[in-house]
């Protein structure tokens, strides 16, 4: 089943594959032509004493035959590799549409190396499978059927030996290969662990010199690699065996038949040139299947990949916990017209991860105005952020309503939603390149005057600018060279330059010493004007300006009122208040 989709995965992939085929089919005929013309000089010039001007016209076909087979073969794997290169390409880029449409909710829950290594090297795999072993798979079907058929009209008698050892030959490639797919996939499964394994290794680095663990994860390191080296070899032996097995039994089959031969040949009941022809065309019947005992490890290792790379793209664009997929196939279609409002409407919401199993919100309803700032705080776990996620269509609710103005939100286009949304999340995620760069992910068109007034507003240019090559500076994967609070502040850059109508902030002053919430929060007054905006925080100073606060207590909302009003109504806010004030920040 996967290997027929993988066949027709890509149209043109399959088509220029079969051209390959066809390349090498003709290439077979070539070989056939060959044989017929050499067993036919050989018969004149040593049986029937010609001389050489008499095969000359023979020898001339021969030698356009021989770059005519030359040129099949190459044309063949020419095919055969833009058939790979064009299907690996088709895979790259669904695969990433279809993780783009899976969003954060479904990469969170996997491991980003093994995602990788699907999508890298489960992918590249593919390119031995398809220049390699599908060709050989097809070739050997139809150039022994071709072959076969020749050898019947020759002499039908050899066709009997043929008969016998040809799918004996097959059998045993089926029962010795078939071991080869358990371990190839065992082999990938183990690539994968490790590939994951060691990015999750580098990632926490500077934890694992502090608690001086180092050593024992190289030593786990070490251990993943003889085991991944074990299987490689075991795939290795197996497909060893399989190709002995071929050889041997090929030549066995071709020494029966040379035997038969020769002693026909001797009573008088075959003639030379035909004999001849026979005697070259055997081993050509066997060359295709020893051709595909050789390549045989390749299709049980893209066999695997491709089991991998289906089960990412067969994952329906639904969130983790979410049982009302996103409208469409998920991915983002080109902007319509932005809407106008940003009056929101949460209306008995209710969301829970792990298919159900772990509830975040229950019946949770929400009001934010157009033009106020609505904020939510309450514990961690309460289910601030799943509100946020919601919002920006990362996930999808299990019940209830989500309006824009009176619209559902899931009748309207993702990607025009997102442009109206700023959001400052509590880790940004910053990319490997320019301080520019990064920048320009929230507007790739802004001009240099524009980033640097986005920088300035953020209180990010008096760092940018003290630096050597000033934005064009590279920030280094993940933001490694900068302090929390100058990553903060780029994201708060970004969504200044974005300049969207509706900006959500997700603890956006946690963890940050006085002197740069100080600076971030001088950032996001300025930010907050005009705006729409839904302001989630731990640290109550954030909030308590906003025009409603919203207190929020296992998934549901307990109080709403003004951070005064709420102080006089004593419960759950007083008590986040008390303890935030008494913190000793």
């Amino acid at each position: 089943m996967t290997e027929k989709r993988l066949l027709r995965y890509n149209r043109l992939a399959h088509g220029l594959l079969s051209l390959a085929v066809v390349a090498g089919f003709l290439a077979a005929l070539c070989v056939v032509a060959q044989a017929w013309l050499l067993s036919v000089v050989v018969n004149r010039v040593f049986i029937l004493r010609q001389t050489l001007t008499d095969v000359l016209p023979f020898l001339f076909v021969l030698l356009p035959l021989a770059v005519l087979r030359a040129l099949f073969v190459w044309s063949g794997d020419v095919l055969a590799q833009r058939a790979a290169s064009r299907l690996k390409g088709s895979l790259r880029q669904d695969l990433t549409h279809h993780l783009f449409a899976l969003g954060p909710a479904y990469t969170r829950g996997e491991h980003s190396g093994e995602l990788v290594n699907a999508v890298v090297e489960g992918v590249e795999v593919l390119d031995e499978y398809f220049t390699a072993y599908q060709t050989a798979r097809l070739l050997a079907r139809l150039a022994p059927l071709l072959i076969f058929v020749v050898v019947l009209v020759l002499d039908p008698l050899t066709t009997l030996v043929l008969l016998f050892t040809g799918p004996l030959l097959v059998l045993l490639l089926a029962l010795i290969g078939s071991s080869v797919k358990d371990i190839a996939q065992r082999r990938f499964q183990e690539l994968s662990w490790m590939s994951a394994y060691f990015l999750d290794m580098l990632q926490g680095l500077a934890t694992l010199k502090l608690f001086g663990r180092s050593r024992e994860k190289i030593e786990t390191i070490r251990a993943i690699s003889t085991r991944y080296g074990s299987t490689t070899l075991e795939v290795l032996r197996t497909a060893f065996q399989t190709a002995l097995v071929l050889e041997w039994g090929s030549t066995i089959a071709t020494a029966l038949v040379a035997v038969e031969i020769g002693l026909r040949l001797i009573s008088g009941d075959i003639v030379f040139d035909r004999a001849l022809a026979v005697l070259i065309l055997t081993p050509e019947f066997f060359l295709p299947l020893r051709q595909l005992a050789l390549k045989y490890h390749a299709g049980a290792a893209g066999r695997a990949a491709a089991e991998r790379v289906f089960t990412i793209l067969d994952t329906a664009p639904a969130p983790v916990g979410g049982t009302q997929p996103a409208q469409g196939r998920g991915y983002d279609h080109p902007r319509r017209a932005p809407v106008t409002r940003s009056d929101i409407r949460f209306e008995r919401v209710s969301f829970a991860y792990d298919n159900g199993q772990r509830p975040a919100l229950r019946d949770f309803s929400l009001h934010i105005p157009h033009g106020q700032k609505i904020a939510l705080v309450g514990a961690t776990g309460a289910g601030k952020t799943t509100v946020a996620n919601l919002l920006l269509r990362f996930i999808e609710p299990n019940g209830g309503s989500i309006t824009i103005a009176g619209i559902p939100l899931s009748e309207i286009d993702p990607a025009t939603w997102r442009s109206q949304v700023a959001w400052v999340p509590q880790r940004p995620h910053l990319f490997y390149g320019t301080f520019a760069d990064n920048l320009r992910l929230a507007k790739p068109q802004a001009t240099q005057a524009e980033v640097v007034a986005a920088a300035k507003a953020a209180h990010a240019h008096e760092f940018i600018q003290h630096l050597a090559r000033g934005y064009d500076t590279p920030i280094g994967e993940q933001g490694a060279r900068l302090s929390g609070g100058q990553q903060q502040r780029l994201a708060i850059a970004r969504a200044f330059l974005k300049d969207a109508p509706f900006l959500i902030l997700d603890e956006a002053t946690s963890h940050l010493d006085a002197e740069s919430e100080g600076l971030i929060q001088d950032a996001l007054d300025r930010l907050l004007r005009g705006r729409t905006a839904l302001i989630i925080a731990h640290r109550l100073k954030l909030i308590y300006t906003a025009d409603q606060v919203v207190v929020v207590q296992a998934g549901h909302a307990v109080q709403a009122g003004t951070h005064r009003s709420l102080l006089e109504q004593g419960g759950v806010y007083q008590q986040l208040v008390a303890s935030y004030e008494g913190g000793g920040r």
